[in-house]
C-alpha cells in the first residue's frame, strides 16, 4: 500500500479539486505517485493505460497531466517525439522545507 504525506490529502487535494476544479488531476497525481513508490522509479505509461488504470477518459488523463506539469507537480520526459512518456511525481512542499534554514536558539 502506498503512503502519502499528510500534505497530499490535507492541502493538495483541496487545491486541485476545490480551488482548481481538476479532480482528475488529483487522481492522476495519486496514481503516478503510488506507481513510482511501488516501482522505485519514474513511471513509463501511455495515456490510454493511465486512463484505464484510473477509470477516466484518455482526454481527461491528457488534460490532467498537462495541468500537473504546468503546476510543477509532475515531471514528464520523452526519449523522442513518439516515445511513451516517463513521469515523476514531484513533491515541492518537501523541497521547500529542505531549503528553509533552520533557526538556532
Amino acid at each position: 500500500m502506498a503512503t502519502f504525506d499528510n500534505y497530499v490529502l490535507d492541502t493538495l487535494m483541496r487545491d486541485l479539486v476545490g480551488h482548481d476544479h481538476k479532480p482528475v488531476s488529483f487522481l492522476v497525481y495519486l496514481w503516478i505517485a503510488a506507481e513510482q513508490e511501488r516501482h522505485g522509479a519514474e513511471v513509463c505509461v501511455s495515456y490510454r493505460d493511465m486512463a484505464e488504470s484510473i477509470g477516466v477518459s484518455k482526454s481527461s488523463a491528457q488534460t490532467a497531466v498537462a495541468w500537473l506539469v504546468k503546476r510543477k507537480l509532475l515531471a514528464a520526459r520523452k526519449e523522442n517525439a513518439t516515445a511513451t512518456p516517463a513521469y515523476t511525481a514531484r513533491t515541492p512542499w518537501r523541497d521547500a522545507a529542505r531549503k528553509q534554514p533552520t533557526r538556532e536558539k
